[in-house]
């Protein structure tokens, strides 16, 4: 079922131009405007995309089921204002070209227990042209998003505006005990040890919350692995372990990162540089309250990719969050 959308612009002029140039040099962090369902959704259990187009509305209801709840298997597909929940295994699946998931909200995709999880992700599949923009993810057990966990394609994702989080349940579910805090990351990259490195780029995102006792050591809100050459750019990360930890040559490649105008907040390490990571530029790194160690160096120090400037104290979370990065 495929719905056409609309975007509504409202230009400002006059004498509003100088103030909407004021407001264009800043962007909040996160979600913005109405997430998830609109009114009167279509209530279904599963949603098999086969076919390009725009498909909207719909609350997803996995009621325990395994699987991709949403399996995309087409090209040039828009996934739009739904609402996933519910299923043991991922709530959306990506195995077509040039997606987007946009204004979806996603939570308790649960398998296993608390001791012994299983992977349920909130987006998982295929590198190739994906944006995932303004969404909510969250109490997952595995990753809020992943992309391959085949290993098998190669190509580039996109995260902007997102919220990507766990905590204590604030209620039993599944094989969880309330209180419990599932998942493993916010965003896991496994790639293909050959061929072109796959494209991440992350911009605008609040991640906060993963620092569970999990079957994973070293939790991470970023666990940025493999032959993939990363981009996190204006992100807020906040209450985790580890705010991003980036692994160098392994025997499927490494990571090469820029970071740039990002800020860390309560959290045990902000940076884990590990393996001797080949390239790494952090530029602009803002911390605040809470951070215990800024950078740390894990198997050995990074080559000669490495730059570390503009390091900062960072102002208030909130005044980010609401404001977002000023930019020149």
């Amino acid at each position: 079922m495929a719905k056409a959308g609309m975007n509504i612009f409202r230009p400002l002029a006059g004498i509003l131009a100088l103030a909407a140039l004021s407001a264009a040099a800043q962007s909040p962090i996160g979600t913005t405007g109405q997430v998830g369902c609109l009114d009167q959704p279509k209530k279904i259990q599963r949603l098999e995309i086969t076919q390009p187009g725009v498909y909207e509305n719909f609350l997803l209801d996995g009621r325990g089921a395994g699987g991709n709840l949403v399996k995309i298997t087409a090209d040039h597909v828009t996934v739009r204002h739904c609402e996933i929940f519910g299923g043991s295994g991922n709530a959306i699946g990506v195995f077509g070209a040039n997606v987007v998931i946009e204004n979806c909200r996603i939570h308790h995709m649960l398998s296993g227990t608390f001791k012994e999880q299983n992977d349920a992700h909130g987006i998982a599949g295929r590198w190739g042209s994906v944006v995932i923009r303004n969404c909510d993810i969250g109490l997952v057990s595995g990753d809020c998003i992943q992309f391959d966990p085949d290993r098998a394609s190669s190509g580039s994702v996109t995260i902007e505006r997102c919220h990507l989080w766990t905590g204590p349940l604030p209620a039993a579910a599944a094989g969880f005990k309330a209180g419990e805090r599932p998942g493993e990351n916010a965003v896991d990259t496994k790639t293909k040890a050959d061929g072109p490195r796959c494209v991440l780029k992350i911009f605008r995102c609040l991640m906060n919350g993963f620092r569970q006792p999990a079957q994973i050591q070293n939790v991470a809100a970023l666990n940025l692995k493999e032959n993939v050459d990363a981009e996190v750019r204006e992100c807020v990360f906040h209450d985790n372990e580890i705010a991003l930890r980036l692994r160098g040559p392994g025997k499927r490649g490494g990571a090469h990162v820029s970071v740039v105008d990002c800020a860390i907040y309560d959290t045990q390490s902000g940076v884990r540089a590990e393996d001797k990571s080949e390239q790494l530029k952090l530029r602009g790194l803002g911390f605040g309250r809470g951070v215990g160690e800024r950078l740390k160096f894990v198997n050995g120090q990074t080559g000669a990719g490495f730059e570390n400037s503009g390091e900062h104290t960072a102002p208030a979370m909130e005044l980010l969050l609401q404001k977002g990065f000023t930019t020149p």
